[in-house]
């Protein structure tokens, strides 16, 4: 028996007009992320400052519009004065969160030039772990500040004679997590972060300032620690960040394909809070949302904890490398979906990572580089989740799995190019058995016609992409139609779908 899904969708369902940085990403000095992930002097494919030309074009095709730099755990034992400078004189630290040996061969100046080279722009975080307010003011100064003071003179002095213009910068990572060094209480976070931001905004009033929120939704003070930091913040701060990391070690497909209601039950319940804090402080503005971590992560677990245990202080060892599945591409895909259906609030987000940690795109050391599963529902939805959200009026069959009970066959969102005159509809089919007709009434995009109809399907939901193979990769699939006000669509079993519209 067919199954069948029907959907409205109008010009007047808007949500908001999308920030491009929710489609942001994330490198931090972790594994080899940085050292023969970006930079690789001596590759085949480096550039004359050694940064990997094969790694930076597919992260321009991706469109990354932010990157958050440089952690992460690694932020909160971060001294940036080590990462500037002449690079022969730079010291050599242990780095406690990932136990593994920071050559400070690429920092500050480093970064902002391969950002510059890929078309993006930094999101910097600050350590509030280990220091403090002047550290952080120092750390802004020398980024942000043109000339005429001891740390801009002193960039200008490491040969960067224009100030980088950071712009949006992060309070600190994760700081109520017992693993963070400086792990802090609420109380303690709030009046640090409420300093310095204070202070930072002194020096540069045009930046933007993230909290830090919970470090997962499973913390014992969620979300007592957003209401209790952002007391102190609010006045100070643009947005609040949530990390979110979701995983499949009981093999129950079902049920992981389900999380994405965990992650929209997250974002509201967080929004709910800073509008708690709002009202309380009688505030006039709103606390934006910034998930600047969010992704798959659990394939490499045992191994990263093998590793940090017993071969500790190794130069960028291979640490969270996860393999990505088909079925983990589908996962990334709704919570897409899900950042899209919440642009209103959530502005920023950051697929964590970009390069060989928990990423997209993976290198051989002295080989080619490579996408994962993932790539694929990221690239489509930076590349064409560009415009305004539409909520689409949706019904759709639904089930029950181990933890969640109505769990819709279908999700979906659109997007809706106004200039471009193109329309785009993200969907997923979460059925694993059996293929859904998909009809769309898009009778207020009066002359729309198919563009195209992409599909990330594989028959084996446990398939990976490897350096040699790509067994998982998109294609174009035929049949789907526009009938007078009517789109009509074939969204195969398990199934991530991209139909694209644009007017005649």
């Amino acid at each position: 028996m067919k199954k069948f899904a029907n959907m409205i969708i109008d010009k007047d369902f808007r949500i908001s007009r999308i920030d491009k940085r929710i489609y942001g990403s994330f490198i931090e000095h972790l594994g080899r992320a940085v050292y023969t992930g970006i930079y690789q002097p001596g590759h085949p494919a480096a550039d004359e400052n050694g940064f990997r030309k094969d790694v930076m074009q597919l992260v321009k095709e991706l469109n990354v519009p932010i990157i958050r730099y440089p952690g992460g755990n690694f932020v909160s034992s971060f001294v940036w004065e080590d990462s500037v400078g002449p690079v022969e004189q730079r010291p050599k630290r242990l780095e406690l969160a990932w136990r593994s040996l920071e050559t400070n061969e690429i920092g500050m100046n480093e970064f902002a030039k391969w950002t510059k080279a890929v078309d993006s722009e930094i999101m910097m975080a600050i350590n509030l772990g280990t220091r403090g307010v002047a550290d952080a003011c120092n750390l802004l100064e020398y980024c942000n500040h043109p000339s005429g003071t001891k740390y801009s003179d002193l960039r200008i002095s490491h040969g960067v004679k224009d100030p980088l213009g950071i712009k949006t910068w992060c309070l600190g990572n994760e700081m109520d997590g017992p693993w963070q060094l400086g792990a802090k209480t609420p109380e303690e976070y709030g009046r640090l972060a409420q300093e310095t931001a204070k202070a930072m905004k002194l020096i540069d009033p045009t930046i933007e300032l993230v909290s830090c929120g919970s470090s997962n939704t499973g913390m014992p003070t969620f979300p007592q620690w957003e209401a209790t930091t952002l007391e102190h913040t609010y006045d100070y701060v643009d947005f609040v960040s949530l990390h979110q990391y979701f995983g499949n070690p009981d093999n129950d497909t079902e049920d992981f394909l389900a999380l994405s209601m965990e992650m929209d039950h997250f974002i509201k319940t967080v929004i709910a809070t800073c509008d708690f804090v709002k009202a309380k402080k009688r505030g006039k503005k709103d606390i934006n949302l910034s998930f600047d971590e969010w992704n798959v992560w659990f394939h490499s677990n045992a191994g990263d904890n093998d590793t940090m245990k017993n071969r500790p202080w190794q130069q960028a060892p291979a640490l969270l490398e996860d393999r990505y599945t088909f079925e983990d591409a589908l996962l990334v895909g709704l919570m897409l979906i899900t950042l899209i259906k919440h642009s209103d609030r959530v502005r920023m987000a950051c697929l964590a990572q970009l390069v060989n940690v928990i990423a997209p795109i993976m290198t051989e050391k002295d080989g080619g580089a490579w996408t994962q599963t993932i790539y694929y529902p990221y690239l489509h939805a930076s590349r064409y989740g560009r415009g305004i959200a539409l909520q689409p009026v949706l019904n759709s069959s639904k089930h029950d799995t181990k933890g969640y009970t109505d769990v819709t066959d279908v999700e979906s969102v659109a997007v809706w190019n106004e200039e471009a005159e193109e329309l785009t509809i993200f969907a997923v089919n979460r059925d694993l058995k059996d293929d859904i007709v998909l009809t769309c009434d898009i009778g207020s995009f009066a002359g729309y016609d198919v563009v195209e109809h992409l599909v990330l399907e594989c028959d084996d939901l446990k398939a990976t992409n490897s350096a040699d193979a790509q067994r998982v990769a998109p294609k174009c699939q035929s049949g789907t139609t526009v009938d007078g006000r009517t789109v009509t669509a074939s969204l195969h079993k398990a199934s991530w779908n991209v139909i694209r519209l644009a007017k005649r």
